[in-house]
């Protein structure tokens, strides 16, 4: 009795382990290393950033490390003089979204990390909670004064100055000396190149449309495309060698960064859900719409889409690149399986030349 017990288990044990995730590769793009934005709500800047150094990357240039910091406090400022003009009725958050990073790049240019870290006092982790409620309450005090002077300016830029640093005019790179602009133009990046997708149906489909998410503060566009040709232009993009910026939702019981997984399982109460793969629920165009007019589908994170891969029932996941740091089994990447993308994209970002040629035509990019 207690060799077939044993048997038992240890089938049971043999079952589990051969039903465990077992991902291959089939196409990776070039990208650097998984970073954090620590205690920040940062993650459009992190994303972002790793997408124009994959950029870099494929056009043969070598490895570079861009500030992210850099990028957040040019927003912080563009935010500041929106949230002022409209008297306080718009959003001034730490969030942001893809075309944030592409707008602060044409307007202020890059820096290197080793130039403007946003780092100061020993400090080796992000946090701008304090920050942050600094420079709203600056804000709103100025919001109720009948008049404001252009020292305001001045004020809110000390306070960054305080928190992150004074970002340098001009830095030496590699033996060189640059200006903000100078090594950006250096770089070679046309903002011009870069375009953003949506899909929901409460707008026509094949026309630049203004998505209405909170942190699309600067009234961004996108072109609002079926789902499916979604999927073509990450799939042809990444297949091309081009990654794509990622914009969704992570609140899901599917998604959990410390284990790299993200599914959209038939049964969310399965004890195994970050164990083995099992059935997925099926997404459509209605469904996705219903879940982003009901709130259940939210832009709460971008994370950047560096690969594609399968498991070993075939289906197809997304290698995504997040910025938590080094905290799942996949050296802080995230599985995300094609259902839970079909649901829980918002918006994508993409190099326009990764565009299928059939989409780009009508659309006229």
């Amino acid at each position: 009795m207690k060799k077939i017990l044993l048997f038992a288990i240890l089938l049971f044990s043999l079952n589990r382990l051969a039903a465990q995730y077992e991902f291959s590769m089939v196409h990776d793009c070039n990208c650097t290393p998984v970073k954090s934005q620590g205690s920040t709500g940062t993650c459009w800047s992190f994303s972002t950033t790793s997408f124009l150094e994959s950029e870099l990357m494929r056009e043969g240039k070598q490895a570079y490390d861009l500030s992210e910091m850099y990028f957040v406090r040019t927003i912080y400022q563009d935010k500041a003089m929106n949230y002022l003009l409209r008297q306080g009725k718009a959003q001034f958050s730490q969030g942001g979204l893809a075309h944030d990073v592409i707008n602060a790049y044409r307007e202020a240019g890059a820096v290197p990390e080793s130039a403007y870290s946003g780092l100061q006092d020993g400090q080796s982790r992000h946090d701008h909670g304090e920050m942050a409620v600094a420079l709203k309450g600056m804000l709103d005090a100025l919001v109720k004064q009948k008049t404001i002077s252009e020292k305001w300016r001045l004020a809110f830029v000390a306070i960054m100055d305080a928190y992150l640093g004074t970002p340098p005019p001009e830095f030496e790179y590699q033996g060189k000396q640059y200006t903000p602009q100078s090594f950006a133009s250096t770089l070679g990046i046309n903002p011009d190149d870069y375009v953003s997708f949506t899909s929901y149906t409460h707008h026509p489909f094949d026309e630049e449309v203004v998505l209405e998410i909170p942190d699309n503060y600067s009234n961004g566009s996108y072109f609002n495309v079926p789902f499916e040709d979604i999927i073509a232009i990450t799939d042809h993009a990444v297949e091309k060698g081009y990654s794509v910026a990622w914009d969704g939702d992570v609140s899901e019981k599917g998604f959990s960064s410390r284990n790299g997984i993200a599914v959209l399982p038939a049964n969310a109460e399965r004890s195994d859900l970050f164990e083995n793969p099992g059935e997925e629920l099926s997404v459509d165009q209605a469904l996705r719409q219903r879940t982003f007019q009901n709130y259940s589908t939210t832009d709460d994170h971008l994370m950047h889409i560096t690969g594609v891969a399968k498991d070993q029932r075939g289906t197809k996941y997304y290698y995504t690149k997040n910025s938590w740091g080094d905290i799942s089994p996949f050296q802080g990447y995230v599985y995300m399986s094609e259902p839970y993308f079909r649901l829980k994209t918002v918006g994508i970002l993409v190099n326009k030349a990764a565009v299928p040629p059939h989409i780009r035509k009508r659309l006229g990019i």
